[in-house]
């Protein structure tokens, strides 16, 4: 049988995991052992594995996650009170088809954005779609895309993502358009998708720093009370790694 015109045939149909496949089974000595089902079946799992690994691709590339993370990776081992079986009961990613929120806070280097970078990736992984930002960036995004017309497009791909990550919230005093911007895109999430915040302030200080009180009240009530809170303590991951590769030459 000349197999080189049904490779060209499956790689004009995209079929590129089951070209892989058939090219690799006519190099294996006891294929011939196999029935033409089980080959048949070999050669649609490989093609379902490269349209999932494909898609994962994509997703990862679309959340612009700001680190590789995996939450297989993550350090119990270091004091800063992360619960284990708080991450365990998050893994299984109920809390986005509850459409629930995750809050994590705590001083700086403790590993606030490398975790939810690692629950971000295992959503991506679990097929949803994610979106990382840092809040600085996404305020300083906002009043421009007003100008040039694509705020209502902006708003519109916020509130059809299945976990937006917003690291670094509260670094400065909101303003006002910052707060109402806040509260359009909260909105639109709010019971509907999941979203995951990091913060260097505690959650009681949130109210202060958002500032209007009517406004921080509805920003809040749509975060806070549907949301798992993650309190990270302790000294900072960055300075322990330093003292890792720190040598007597150094000094």
């Amino acid at each position: 049988m000349l197999i080189h015109p049904t490779l060209d045939k499956l790689q004009r149909l995209q079929l590129t995991g089951m070209r892989k496949a058939l090219a690799e089974q006519t190099d294996l000595p006891d294929i011939d052992d196999l029935s033409f089902e089980e080959r048949l079946g070999l050669l649609v799992d490989r093609e379902i594995t490269e349209r999932d690994d494909r898609r994962l691709k994509t997703r990862l590339r679309q959340a612009k996650l700001r680190q590789q993370a995996a939450i297989e990776d993550i350090d119990y081992r270091h004091p800063r009170g992360l619960d284990k079986a708080l991450i365990a009961s998050l893994v299984n990613g109920a809390w986005i088809k509850a459409h629930h929120n995750i809050l994590i806070t705590g001083p700086t280097g403790v590993g606030k954005t490398w975790l939810a970078c690692a629950l971000a990736h295992k959503a991506c992984r679990d097929g949803y779609r994610v979106h990382y930002l840092r809040l600085p960036r996404l305020f300083q995004e906002l009043p421009i895309a007003k100008g040039d017309g694509r705020y209502p497009k902006l708003l519109a791909a916020l509130a059809k993502t299945d976990v937006l990550v917003l690291d670094d919230w509260g670094l400065s005093t909101f303003t006002d358009e910052q707060r109402r911007d806040m509260l359009e895109i909260l909105e639109d999430r709010h019971e509907r998708r999941a979203t995951l915040i990091t913060s260097q302030l505690p959650v009681e200080h949130w109210h202060e720093i958002i500032g209007d009180p009517t406004l921080a009240d509805a920003i809040l009530d749509r975060l806070v009370h549907t949301a798992y809170k993650i309190n990270l303590k302790g000294e900072s991951m960055r300075k322990r790694k330093s003292k890792l590769t720190h040598t007597p030459d150094s000094e």
